[in-house]
């Protein structure tokens, strides 16, 4: 899981260091299989199949201002001044998978994204504290809707974090809405991806295939660990090699 993850965070902060306006999603799809091909790694979510969803065609999500998850790496997604980009990524290496995320600018951004995409940031720091073997997974929950809540920004409909390992998605859904004290018991060796996603305008999403978007148009925000659950403090397991 340290080596999966670790891909990861590779790839995000290469991704970070590309992201100005004029580049594409399509190129920074590119560079993504780049570098898994050179960890010898696998992209895990090319391919993916859910539902009856046509399998997923890209290595990383790429989703654009209004686009909450899952948006597609295509030629003609050319980022402007101003826009904002969720990266997720997803690798598989030795039988094992990571998982993480993060929203990054595209030149000057206005006050009010900012404020979004600090605060949705904040949302998995704390709950990154939450993970401590004895807290359940509502203590994590709870926290990330807490500080939605105090930001006056909206927790997006439908869409949650999960326990990964062996296979990408596992048992516990981790949701971004909830009540401390309640849910799964977390325990040492536990591994969950914590993925707040805030909207700025609205909580309700819309659907199209395998993106989701926010119903009003707003800008909406994403951002996701992979973290361990030790004896004691809680490992980050897709930190950034630059933190």
């Amino acid at each position: 899981m340290r080596i999966s993850n670790k891909i990861v965070a590779l790839v995000l902060d290469e991704l970070g260091d590309m992201i100005k306006p004029g580049i594409s999603a399509y190129e920074l799809n590119v560079r993504a299989e780049e570098i898994i091909a050179s960890q010898m790694a696998s992209a895990a979510f090319k391919g993916y199949q859910m539902d009856d969803l046509d399998p997923y065609e890209y290595s990383i999500c790429a989703s654009v201002n209004e686009e909450i998850v899952h948006g597609y790496s295509t030629k003609d997604k050319v980022l402007k001044d101003g826009d904002i980009i969720g990266i997720d990524v997803g690798v598989e290496k030795n039988g094992f998978f990571g998982d993480g995320a993060r929203t990054f600018v595209s030149g000057t951004v206005s006050d009010e994204i900012q404020h979004l995409l600090e605060n949705t940031q904040l949302a998995l720091i704390r709950a990154i504290e939450m993970c401590r073997a004895g807290n359940r997974v509502g203590d994590i929950s709870a926290v990330i809707e807490e500080t939605a809540d105090q930001a006056g920004l909206y927790v997006a409909d439908w869409l949650t974090g999960h326990g990964i390992g062996r296979t990408l998605h596992e048992d516990p859904i981790v949701s971004n809405v909830g009540k401390s004290g309640t849910g799964p018991l977390l325990k040492p060796g536990m591994t969950i991806a914590i993925e707040p996603m805030f909207n700025l305008g609205t909580s309700k999403t819309v659907e199209k295939e395998w993106v989701f978007y926010t119903m009003d148009g707003s800008p909406s925000a994403h951002f996701e660990h992979t973290v361990l659950i030790t004896e004691s403090e809680p490992e980050i397991l897709t930190r950034s090699s630059h933190e």
